[in-house]
C-alpha cells in the first residue's frame, strides 16, 4: 500500500493515482467554473481552506508538476477567448486555471491543509481497495488465445501501474543500487513493449489477417502528402462510427486542430494529425501545444494526435496526464489495418 509521506515525496507516485480525481468529491464539493472543467487560484485555496499566498508559493515550488497535469495561466487572446466561451466576467490580464486533476495533485503537495490530508487518506483507501479488489469469475471460458490476451493486459497493467513507479521511487531514494535499479527498470519497460506488440498481433490475427501483409499499410502512409494523411485519418474516424468529421486542412478557424468529429455515444472528438518523417519525434512542446488547444479551447472529450514517427519519453508523460491519446507509427499501423482505437469504442 501507498504510504502517504512516500506519496508526499514521489512525483512518479503522486502520478499513478491522478485519474482518482472523484476523491474530491468524498471530502466537500468543489465549485467549478462556467465552463465546467477548471478552477482558478482563489477557488483552489478555498477548497483547501489555505491563503492565496500558501497556493502561490506551492506553485512556485512545483510548477512543473502542477503544469503537467493541467495548470495554465491564460493571457492575451486565449484569455479573450476563454472568457467568451466560459462566461467569466472580469478584467483580469491573467487567470491562472486548474483542473480537477490540478487540484487533486494540489492536494498530494499541500502538507499542513487539513482538508488536504482528508483527500490524501481518502485517495489512499480508494487506491488499497482497487488493488485488492477481487477479479470477477465471468461465465464465459475464454479459449487460449483469449487467456493469453487477457493474461498479456494483466501483466502490462500491473508492471505499469505497480513495478514501474515502485521501481522509480527506488531509484529516487536508493544510493549505491541506483545503476542496478535503473537497468532492471529498462528490462521492465521492454517486457511491457514486448506485451503491447503480442497483442496488437494478436488482435491482427483474431481479425483473419496476414501479420506479415501489414508491412505495406505504413509504407502507403509515408508515401502520403499531409493533406492526404489528414483524410486518411478522417476515413479511420468515421470507420469507427464517429459522425460530424471536418477536416479543416489548414485553413483558417481550426483553433489548434486538424479534425474534429463526434464519437457514436457523443462524445466530441480534437485530432491533430503529424506526418513527419519515421526518424522524427513528437517532442513535448507541440503536445503541450495540442493539450491546450484540444482540451481548453475545444473542450474536447476525446483528444488524438496522431503521427507516423514516435513520441519522445516527456510527451507521452504530458499526454497521459492532460488525457490525450497517442498514436505513434506502431499503433497508427494498427489501426489502418483495422484495429479500432479503444478510445473510441
Amino acid at each position: 500500500m501507498i504510504n502517504e509521506s512516500v506519496l508526499l515525496e514521489s512525483r512518479t507516485l503522486r502520478t499513478s493515482v491522478l485519474e482518482r480525481s472523484e476523491v474530491l468529491d468524498r471530502v466537500k464539493a468543489l465549485s467549478l467554473l462556467p465552463d465546467g472543467l477548471h478552477v482558478t487560484t482563489a477557488m483552489v485555496a478555498a477548497y483547501y481552506e489555505v491563503s492565496i499566498q500558501v497556493m502561490d508559493a506551492l506553485v512556485f515550488d512545483h510548477r512543473d508538476e502542477l503544469s503537467a497535469n493541467g495548470y495554465r495561466v491564460l493571457t492575451g487572446a486565449e484569455l479573450t477567448y476563454f472568457k467568451q466561451v466560459s462566461g467569466i466576467s472580469s478584467r483580469a490580464a491573467a487567470i491562472a486555471l486548474y483542473s480537477r486533476r490540478t487540484v487533486l495533485n494540489v492536494g498530494m503537495l499541500l502538507r499542513d491543509s487539513k482538508v488536504a490530508r482528508q483527500v490524501r487518506a481518502y485517495l489512499l483507501d480508494t487506491e488499497a481497495k482497487v488493488r485488492t479488489r477481487p477479479v470477477d469469475n465471468p461465465v464465459h471460458r475464454p479459449t487460449g488465445d483469449e487467456l493469453d490476451e487477457r493474461i498479456d493486459r494483466r501483466i502490462t497493467d500491473v508492471l505499469g501501474k505497480t513495478v514501474v513507479p515502485m521501481l522509480n521511487v527506488l531509484i529516487e531514494t536508493s544510493g549505491e543500487q541506483r545503476r542496478e535499479l535503473i537497468s532492471l527498470r529498462e528490462d521492465v519497460q521492454q517486457i511491457q513493449m514486448k506485451l503491447v506488440e503480442h497483442d496488437l498481433q494478436i488482435s491482427r490475427l483474431q481479425r483473419g489477417q496476414d501479420v506479415r501483409a501489414l508491412t505495406g499499410v505504413i509504407g502507403t502512409i509515408d508515401a502520403m502528402n499531409w493533406k492526404e494523411f489528414e483524410l486518411h485519418v478522417a476515413e479511420l474516424l468515421r470507420r469507427d462510427g464517429c459522425t460530424d468529421v471536418e477536416v479543416y486542412g489548414g485553413h483558417g478557424g481550426d483553433r489548434g486542430v486538424d479534425i474534429t468529429a463526434k464519437t457514436a455515444d457523443g462524445r466530441t472528438v480534437a485530432v491533430q494529425c503529424k506526418n513527419f518523417a519515421p526518424f522524427r519525434h513528437v517532442l513535448s512542446g507541440e503536445m503541450q501545444k495540442f493539450l491546450g488547444s484540444s482540451k481548453v479551447l475545444h473542450q474536447a472529450d476525446v483528444a488524438l494526435y496522431v503521427a507516423t514517427c514516435a513520441f519522445t519519453r516527456e510527451s507521452l508523460a504530458i499526454a497521459a496526464q492532460g488525457g490525450v491519446t497517442a498514436v505513434h507509427r506502431g499503433l497508427l499501423e494498427a489501426w489502418s489495418a483495422g484495429v479500432r482505437l479503444q478510445v473510441l469504442r
